[in-house]
């Protein structure tokens, strides 16, 4: 298994710095909490990412890289761990306490980058994973240090920079030259520093301090200047610096660096064409980045017309102002770094249009959200699974604004909307965050609430917390009598009978069940709702014994999901015949059923079904007499329900068919070699295990 799997991958390469690698390296073997400091730009979360990587194949469990710079709410730190930690968000402990208790016995480098804006809460969780997890380091990036008791600050430096000869030779190359000379060659097509030009570029990289970001802004102006000159680039940079001194009173003195890169940056920033400098204001509201669509929704408006947002972007991205980076579904998405985006968020304050671009950032995701919610049942889930997870920052930055706006109806039409996302993608606790602030602040009955009020019970059944979800059910029963509409009945005999199969309660359930029409509606989320409540009812026959009931209530979900070209539904119902298929006796189609089901699944990291159906899948394959494999599975099965934080879910059959398989299992190979296979299994990761789960050994 690589060890470096969940670091970030290197879009750029890395000059120089091996002196600071071996730092850290000495650093985190003194410490287990190290702080890379710095002014901003100078590369602190690149030499982290190329640290980590450096040490990750040193430590058992490897290193973990957790980007914090696009998360603004201090209450969700711990929501965004689980998230990069891709630990399935599904208990109704505290993430904090969750993600602690998965560190607890891992050997593991976890990254923390950007903490300079959560500076106290960065803290307050460095110390509760460090006092959870003797095995764990910590390095973190930041502006400042967190200061924690045994926190070693490392200060970051800029590039360093040759001195000026005094015979008139070139200098030697110096790793700030190397990095202008790297930049400057993307920039330019064919360009290559010569000899005659290191004199003005090592003078340009002195200017800037060395410090990488200005260094990689000042090299993509090249392009902009006539026979791409080294000297007239380094010329009008002097003239630039020059006149800040003159108009700060500062003459004679060096500029700090601080003030070195926000120079450049403004020097960039004048350098950008009036329409580019509009663009770089209005996008600076993203979180996380943004695709096209979002740059021409947010960025358009008087005088920039949407048909010329694409053209104006593209000249961003030319002068390293915007990055541009693959989406893994053939397109592309785009981003800033953060000093460059505080720049453009002070220009967008002063052009007084802030409050107008996050209107529109707000509109341009509420359409996104419910869109998603329209066509999630169909033939696009895994695309739209891809950009739902890629989005969420500038989902949460959607929400924050509705609820500091009094818009909490809005809030509840997005987090309705993204039902899938928290239910599905493992974030269910942070579905309840926002539920609960809007649905506490907006009383009002309307579809919106209604749907909301389904929602949290939903998610109050995945947490494992029956009392809330029943409690909530109330709430909703009480719309549903009053509102007359059959699709939030069906969204009342959902929650209502997926609670009673959670307690046992089968025969009530059943009724329950049928009580819900017979056929789905043709859109929305409730259609879904609709499968997932067939689902459940199947389950429910196959606890009563009624084997040919469910058989048939799984064929009419799959026959639908097929209609409609949905696989994460399937997914369900694909267990069920898996059960089934067990329960009769054909534990060979069992396994086939249970690789199906986890196919469908895992492409969604819908842990919960994953999980349930590895658990079946290991009972199937020790009735085949493979019983080490299956000892393996249990393995695998138990580091998911693991990082659900609520094993088997909590539902007596599954923990009882689970110990009867581990008590069969044992009695076959004994209890050495069963051990020895289970904690092989435990020790997988989630993507190896789910590997192994598919293959049919």
């Amino acid at each position: 298994m690589s060890t470096t799997r969940y670091l970030p991958a290197e879009t750029t390469s890395f000059v120089g710095r091996a002196h600071e690698l071996d730092g850290i390296e000495k650093a985190l073997a003194d410490s287990r909490l190290v702080t890379l400091t710095g002014v901003g730009g100078v590369g602190k979360s690149r030499l982290a990412v190329r640290a980590a990587a450096r040490i990750a194949p040193t430590l058992a469990d490897g290193a973990r890289f957790v980007a914090l710079a696009p998360l603004r709410d201090a209450s969700l730190l711990g929501h965004v761990l689980l998230e990069d930690l891709r630990l399935a968000d599904q208990h109704s402990r505290s993430p904090e306490e969750l993600v602690a208790e998965w560190l607890a016995d891992k050997e593991l480098l976890l990254v923390l980058d950007s903490c300079e804006h959560l500076v106290e809460a960065c803290a307050r969780l460095v110390r509760t994973l460090l006092d959870a997890a003797p095995g764990l380091r910590i390095l973190t990036t930041s502006r400042q240090g967190l200061a924690v008791p045994g926190e070693l600050v490392f200060a970051v430096d800029p590039l360093p920079v040759p001195e000026p000869t005094t015979d008139g030779d070139a200098p030697a190359a110096g790793d700030a030259v190397a990095l202008f000379a790297e930049r400057a060659a993307e920039a330019v097509a064919g360009f290559a520093l010569a000899d005659t030009d290191r004199m003005a570029a090592a003078a340009v990289c002195r200017r800037l301090d060395g410090i990488p970001l200005a260094v990689e802004l000042a090299a993509a102006q090249l392009a902009e200047l006539p026979d791409h000159s080294v000297y007239e680039l380094n010329d009008r940079l002097q003239h630039r610096f020059e006149t800040l001194v003159a108009q700060s009173g500062t003459a004679g003195r060096t500029l700090p660096r601080h003030r070195t890169l926000r120079t450049t940056i403004g020097w960039s920033h004048e350098l950008c064409a009036p329409l580019e400098r509009l663009l770089w204001a209005r996008l600076s509201v993203c979180a996380g980045g943004f695709d096209l669509a979002g740059a021409q929704a947010i960025g358009c408006g008087v005088p920039l017309a949407v048909e010329r947002v694409a053209e104006v972007l593209a000249g961003l991205v030319t002068k390293s102002l915007v990055r541009k980076h693959p989406d893994g579904l053939g397109g592309e998405r785009y981003s800033m770094l953060d000093t460059v985006r505080e720049f453009g968020a002070h220009w967008l304050y002063e052009l007084g249009e802030e409050t107008e671009a996050r209107r529109r950032h707000l509109d341009f995701y509420r359409d996104l959200a419910c869109r998603a919610d329209t066509e999630w049942v169909g033939p696009n889930q895994v695309s739209w699974y891809a950009r739902l997870v890629a989005d969420r920052a500038n989902f949460r930055t959607a929400l924050r604004f509705c609820l500091s706006q009094g818009e909490e109806r809005t809030a509840l039409e997005i987090v309705g909307s993204l039902w899938m996302m928290w239910i599905g993608f493992g974030y269910a606790r942070e579905g309840a965050h926002y539920l609960d602030l809007s649905l506490d602040l907006y009383r009002e009955p309307c579809p919106e609430r209604a749907k909301g009020l389904w929602l949290r019970a939903v998610i109050g059944v995945v947490l494992g917390d029956i009392a809330v979800a029943q409690h909530i059910s109330a709430d909703l029963r009480q719309y549903a009598q009053a509102d007359g509409d059959a699709t939030t009945r069906l969204a009342l005999d959902h929650v209502w009978a997926i609670s009673l199969v959670l307690e046992g309660e089968h025969e009530q359930a059943t009724a329950a069940f049928h009580a819900a029409p017979d056929r789905p509606p043709e859109h929305g989320t409730y259609q879904a709702t609709w499968c997932m409540l067939r689902t459940a009812l199947a389950y429910a026959h196959i606890n009563r014994g009624e084997l040919a009931m469910a058989d048939a209530c799984a064929y009419e979900v799959i026959e639908e999901c097929e209609r409609r070209g949905d696989v994460w539904l399937r997914g369900y119902a694909d267990y069920i015949r898996a059960l089934t298929a067990l329960t009769t006796g054909h534990a060979d189609e069992a396994c086939e059923h249970a690789r199906t089901a986890i196919t469908h699944k895992s492409p969604f990291h819908d842990g919960l079904g994953v999980a349930m159906t590895v658990e079946v899948l290991a009972t199937a394959t020790t009735t085949t007499g493979r019983h080490p494999r299956a000892a393996r599975l249990l393995g695998v099965s138990q580091r998911m329900w693991h990082a659900l934080g609520r094993p088997q879910f909590g539902a007596p059959e599954i923990i009882e068919a689970r110990a009867a398989t581990e008590h069969q299992i044992r009695a076959a190979i004994g209890d050495t070699t069963y051990d020895t296979e289970y904690a092989a299994g435990r020790a997988m990761s989630p993507d190896d295990g789910i590997a192994y789960c598919l293959t049919r050994g």
